[in-house]
């Protein structure tokens, strides 16, 4: 499959794929240069059973691009997404913060009728 998105433009929300905030955009590439990530691999988003609402989010960075996934562009970072996971994303915003309350990657996602504090979700 392999679709392409640029989401080079993060002044509008995309609800036909996901958004990375600028903080979260920033963040993620000071990430993977400061682990010597290499510049080939992108950042791998997903979903997995498991969470106390049945899903919880994954992140990392991936060498390997399977046929299946699905391909975004945010300026140097590209994303990877596989087709299960699409499904449950379209709309939903990375961010990052760093606050009183916390700090790390937050997913806001408009699919999910249920949350809990741990990040899992459960589509409507």
């Amino acid at each position: 499959m392999n679709e392409q998105y640029n989401n080079n433009d993060l002044s509008h929300k995309n609800t036909d794929t996901i958004n990375i905030t600028q903080r979260a955009l920033e963040e993620l590439l000071e990430v993977k240069k400061k682990n010597n990530i290499p510049d080939d691999y992108g950042l791998r988003i997903g979903i997995k059973g498991g969470g106390c609402s049945g899903f919880a989010y994954t992140l990392g960075f991936d060498g390997k691009l399977y046929p299946t996934d699905h391909v975004l562009y945010f300026g140097d970072l590209k994303v990877y997404i596989d087709m299960k996971s699409y499904l449950y994303l379209p709309g939903a915003t990375l961010d990052y913060k760093n606050n009183s309350s916390g700090t790390g990657f937050i997913f806001d996602n408009p699919n999910v009728k249920i949350t809990c504090g741990c990040g899992s979700a459960i589509k409507k």
